[in-house]
């Protein structure tokens, strides 16, 4: 079942605040397919995880370099930074929002969304 962002942004959380910072990076840069999971009634470690796909290695890097910028610009950071320098799958650990930034071959292959499919997906304001 999706349930709207808007609706989940709604609640001024911390997790929330920097969720909207990371989609809005995101979209910032021509990230594709992001989706946003929300994964705190089934993990103990995030409240949501944002998954966003580059066309290219470069790409990624590219996606990653705007979500630290944009944490950085609001007085954030993030804990850790995985797997940048391959430009692959990069995690970025904002605490209760972790951030999987993929090259898209490499995101169908892992296919991320469905390993965390009793998670609930949340739908972007303007996405189909």
């Amino acid at each position: 079942m999706k349930n709207n962002l808007a609706l989940a942004l709604r609640n001024e959380s911390d997790s929330v605040k920097v969720l909207q910072r990371v989609v809005a990076a995101c979209e910032d840069v021509k990230g594709m397919d992001i989706a946003v999971l929300d994964v705190h009634a089934v993990s103990d470690f995030a409240d949501y995880f944002v998954v966003v796909s580059g066309r290219s290695d470069r790409q990624v890097q590219g996606l990653t370099n705007r979500v630290i910028e944009e944490l950085y610009a609001s007085g954030m950071r993030p804990l850790s930074v995985e797997g940048y320098e391959d430009g692959q799958w990069v995690l970025v650990d904002c605490g209760e929002v972790v951030v999987h930034v993929f090259y898209e071959p490499v995101r169908a292959f892992y296919d991320i969304e469905s390993l965390w499919m009793r998670a609930q997906r949340l739908e972007l304001p303007g996405a189909a």
